[in-house]
């Protein structure tokens, strides 16, 4: 009876010291979760304030106070334009009559440098063209 009574017991110590670890493994998981809830509501407190400063940063009448400030920015009058013939002349010596025309020349290698056979586009390559 002894032995029965010993086994009895040991298996109560033992029953006790796992339900407290059950017990203490719970305890510890709801501490976890809820610091994570801490944490989400602080989250979601950052949020809303920085929402509300976005709000108040993106505010038109703000905006429109800025620029008025820091920008030189006027209104376009329609008097501001001109008309072509009121243009300056253009200057005599960006390229002097005789001289090659350096843009046509650059086309004319460009031309030069491809291949007919390489053209590409919906129509044709010239020679092909009837």
């Amino acid at each position: 009876m002894r032995i029965i009574h010993v086994l009895v017991i040991a298996a109560l110590v033992f029953a006790a010291a796992y339900v407290y670890r059950i017990k203490m493994d719970s305890t510890s998981r709801v501490e976890r979760v809820l610091r994570l809830h801490a944490e989400i509501r602080e989250q979601r407190d950052a949020i809303a304030a920085l929402h509300s400063e976005w709000a108040k940063l993106d505010a038109p009448l703000r905006l429109q106070g800025l620029a008025d400030r820091h920008l030189p920015l006027r209104p376009v009058n329609a008097n501001q334009y001109d008309s072509l013939k009121n243009l300056p002349e253009r200057p005599s010596n960006l390229v002097r009559p005789g001289d090659p025309d350096p843009i046509g020349a650059m086309l004319q290698t460009i031309d030069a440098a491809t291949d007919a056979s390489s053209v590409t586009g919906s129509l044709p390559a010239p020679e092909d063209r009837r």
